[in-house]
């Protein structure tokens, strides 16, 4: 299978020099990615363009890593056949492909060439166009506005038949715009700023502010773990956790209960920019939108601002909420987030919506900052490709290898339980996804529970909410093998 890979249209208006650094980075964050999938992937780099050639096999993870990869605008999926110039073979293997899908419908053939040739784009459209008309059952040629467009592009002595275009992510090659620090709570807004700024190219590490306990901090981190995976896994992200509790105690101590939302989250950017600092890193996320919430209006978002000499980024700064679960949809973020529990809000009581600079400086000052400073010195910082084993080794609930008599509950996605069902011979296994768990788990009779997903760190999660929630019959169950 050959992929050609076209680039987002900004990069390939920039100069010369800074296109070539572009298309250079684009192209190892390819090979990191798909030599991973197998070795024998092959990537190769153009002026204007990188090629990428796989066995079948690879097809389906290879389309899908292209589909994620930041710097690509789309890519076309072709078969190539070594032609030359022969006009009748370029015509055979084009019908090939193409006869079938314009059957009763209107076409229109339409072709590329690079390199030296005698022959000219129109004279091969002319001419593959008149062969599928004589042998195939289409409804006519329309050059305007055809049912089908024929594509195919000549590349010196290669025929590439186009069969798919695919639309990529867009926006610059991973690490080309920087590193930046993402808040994040795990919701619905956290996850899809920090998606939009790894799509952007930029190097986006996470900081959680832990106010849940064990539980919310596995489920940030799963969260954390799926976005890097997905759009970001080229470069090395980091997943900082910072113990909150002692400050949010010592907010109530200290802080008028109006201003409590408020004086939180000037602390989170405080805290974030003593570790920004430490990493080098000169700007902050957050997931904040315009008045979506009372520390979210324009004079709160300001005052919250003015505590950090950090860039501070809000890409959802003027987007609805059913856009941002849109995008939420889309990248495959809204299951963990609609079973993220929210602590942000435990605080906030009769909130000020016009909140005064001076006021705020008045609050803040009877906070002793000793805390904060603690709570930084105590935060814990990993990589996120070793989230997992970092998950696995807590051994927040207990995990069993071998089965006896347990029921297992599958909580994967239904398309991954299709995809990899889970053969258990003749054990009893459900089918819960993890975003149902909750609720149907009440309903199901006594017994021994166990939790199977792949990696072993939702089903943790779960285990550990179901726990909290006072049940004792379940555990999480992984493999040996797994």
């Amino acid at each position: 299978m050959k992929f050609i890979i076209k680039l987002f249209p900004e990069i390939m208006i920039k100069g010369g020099k800074e296109k070539k650094r572009m298309m250079l980075m684009l192209s190892d964050n390819l090979i990191r990615l798909l030599k991973r999938i197998d070795e024998s992937i092959e990537i190769k780099r153009f002026h204007d363009k990188i090629e990428v050639y796989c066995d079948d096999k690879f097809y389906r993870p290879v389309r899908k890593r292209l589909q994620n990869t930041p710097g690509i605008q789309q890519f076309l999926e072709v078969v190539a056949y070594e032609t030359g110039e022969d006009l009748q073979l370029i015509a055979d293997k084009v019908a090939e492909h193409n006869l079938p899908a314009i059957k009763g419908k209107t076409f229109v053939v339409r072709a590329k060439r690079s390199g030296t040739h005698n022959i000219t784009s129109f004279d091969i459209e002319k001419f593959v166009g008149g062969h599928l008309w004589e042998h195939g059952e289409s409804a006519g040629v329309s050059l305007k506005n055809p049912e089908v467009k024929v594509e195919l592009e000549l590349h010196n002595k290669t025929l590439n038949v186009v069969s798919e275009r695919v639309k990529g992510l867009g926006g610059f090659p991973m690490g080309s715009q920087g590193e930046v620090l993402s808040l994040m709570s795990g919701g619905f807004d956290s996850t899809v700023a920090s998606y939009l700024t790894m799509k952007r190219g930029v190097k986006t590490h996470f900081v959680f502010f832990n106010l849940g306990g064990a539980a919310h901090e596995i489920g940030v981190k799963q969260v954390a773990l799926y976005l890097w995976a997905n759009f970001g896994a080229s470069h090395r992200f980091k997943f900082i956790s910072v113990p909150f509790e002692e400050v949010v105690a010592e907010i109530f101590n200290a802080s008028h209960e109006s201003y409590m939302g408020v004086m939180l989250k000037r602390l989170m950017l405080k805290a974030s920019e003593k570790i920004a600092d430490e990493m080098e890193i000169d700007a902050l996320v957050t997931g904040e939108s315009v008045a979506q919430v009372s520390s979210q209006t324009l004079r709160n978002l300001a005052i919250i601002d003015e505590c950090t000499q950090k860039l501070v980024i809000r890409p959802l700064a003027v987007m609805d909420k059913p856009d941002i679960m849109a995008i939420a949809d889309q990248i495959g973020t809204r299951e963990y987030a609609e079973n993220m529990p929210e602590y942000c809000g435990v605080i906030s009581k009769n909130p000020v919506t016009n909140a005064s600079f001076d006021r705020m400086h008045r609050e803040e000052s009877r906070f002793n900052m000793d805390v904060l400073d603690a709570a930084v010195a105590s935060a814990k910082t990993i990589n996120v490709d070793q989230i997992i084993a970092d998950v696995n080794e807590s051994q927040a609930v207990d995990v069993v290898t071998e089965l006896k008599n347990e029921t297992v509950i599958d909580i994967r996605r239904p398309e991954e339980v299709a995809s990899n069902p889970l053969n258990l011979e003749s054990r009893t296994t459900l089918t819960i996804p993890f975003f149902e768990l909750n609720q149907k788990f009440k309903t199901l009779p006594a017994g021994n529970y166990v939790l199977y997903c792949d990696k072993g760190v939702m089903s943790q999660l779960h285990a550990q909410y179901l726990i909290d929630a006072g049940y004792e019959n379940i555990k999480v169950y992984r493999p040996v093998n797994v």
